[in-house]
């Protein structure tokens, strides 16, 4: 079906920070996968981890235990918060199984209303578009399901007037990175938190894109000094397999019990695997640290070039979340870029959306921002 609109480009391999297409022409992706491939394209832990599962054992039915499960579901406890996890195939799955926990929870004492914020996205199920905050997914789908209040993200007042008898939780990116890379302050976070606690309001964080070490942190909470009801996993996670987790913390991990909610292929032997290469890859290269410096130098690079040029309106980052703001058609920049050889994205019409992988070093960096720059400079 022609659901996507395609770019003119057809990889045929990848490595790292570099992809070649069936002509041989090479590319620097700074974003990419849609931000899946968060430690490098075919990194060689996870493509052995692979290899190795798939001649072993590639899918089992959850009506059975699975080692691998166990073990990936205790990594992302130890780096989190103690708890449950429920294992899906995407972000937007794992985004579902957050909000039917939330509404089995508040089912008994009336409560099923969630607040979600504008410019927010959480995915393209039905469900899930019904509480992204962005009309333009929407349009078509009506009706929508029922529920869902949107906000202005980063305004605790208009979120304390939102709540009500009926909400049973409030859902948010900590970075809203389809939204243009809108960063929740420190306030908003803690401020949400403590609400949330006051009147039993399950706290949702959707860190599909944020987390994994892409921020500094292996989760973006961790930045903030508090920690969520709920967390949402998903693209890095399986570093470019299919894998979302919804982890639940101890108060709330036996909301959804048998019966409730399932998922045929949800935490696969086979993407367990390559989500446990992925969290030793981390580990054993220090990412967060490299992604830590990578985005500083990254960041002053970018704001080089809004000194030099007058339509560069900011440059907004946490770790290798980057977004430039640009006082034009974004795609038109996009375009040019991928013509000389560098992947990026554009969001939000005006957002040049730069997340490349946290293995990328400054070599890489350079040539990045020499070839923005070349096209900066014809516009």
């Amino acid at each position: 079906m022609n659901t996507y609109k395609r770019a003119p480009l057809c990889p045929e391999k990848a490595k790292g920070a570099k992809i070649w297409d069936i002509n041989g022409k090479s590319y620097l992706d700074f974003f990419p996968g849609w931000a899946v491939s968060g430690i490098g394209h075919c990194h060689p832990l996870v493509a052995n981890a692979v290899a190795k599962q798939a001649n072993k054992l590639m899918h089992v039915s959850n009506n059975y235990y699975s080692q691998l499960q166990a073990r990936l579901a205790k990594k992302i406890v130890e780096e989190s918060f103690p708890g449950k996890i429920f294992f899906a195939n995407s972000g937007a799955e794992a985004n579902e199984a957050a909000v039917k926990l939330a509404r089995k929870y508040g089912h008994d004492k009336g409560k099923y209303e969630i607040i979600t914020m504008t410019k927010s996205f959480h995915g393209r199920t039905l469900g899930m578009i019904s509480a992204t905050g962005q009309d333009k997914v929407k349009k078509g789908f009506e009706p929508l399901v029922e529920g869902f209040t949107h906000i202005p993200f980063n305004d605790i007042e208009a979120l304390k007037e939102a709540v009500n008898e009926k909400t049973v939780a409030i859902m948010f990116e900590p970075i809203q990175c389809e939204g243009g890379i809108n960063i929740a302050t420190k306030e908003y976070m803690r401020e949400t938190r403590k609400l949330c606690a006051e009147l039993d309001i399950i706290m949702i964080l959707d860190e599909v894109q944020t987390g994994m070490g892409r921020t500094g942190k292996m989760f973006c909470y961790q930045l903030y000094g508090i920690t969520p009801d709920v967390m949402t996993l998903a693209k890095s996670l399986g570093g470019g397999v299919p894998i979302g987790a919804c982890v639940a913390r101890e108060k709330f991990q036996d909301v959804l019990a048998p019966g409730t909610h399932a998922s045929t292929f949800g935490g696969s032997p086979l993407v367990c695997a390559a989500a446990l290469a992925v969290f030793e890859a981390i580990k054993k290269e220090k990412l967060l640290q490299n992604t830590k410096r990578m985005g500083v130098y990254l960041t002053k690079k970018l704001e080089g070039l809004k000194k030099k040029y007058h339509f560069i309106k900011e440059v907004r980052s946490v770790g290798l979340v980057i977004g430039m703001e640009v006082g034009m058609r974004g795609e038109d920049i996009y375009k040019k870029c991928l013509d000389e050889g560098l992947l990026i994205n554009c969001a939000q019409d005006t957002i040049l959306r730069i997340m490349p992988p946290m293995t990328v070093t400054k070599t890489d960096i350079d040539k990045a921002v020499s070839i923005l720059d070349g096209v900066l400079s014809k516009v």
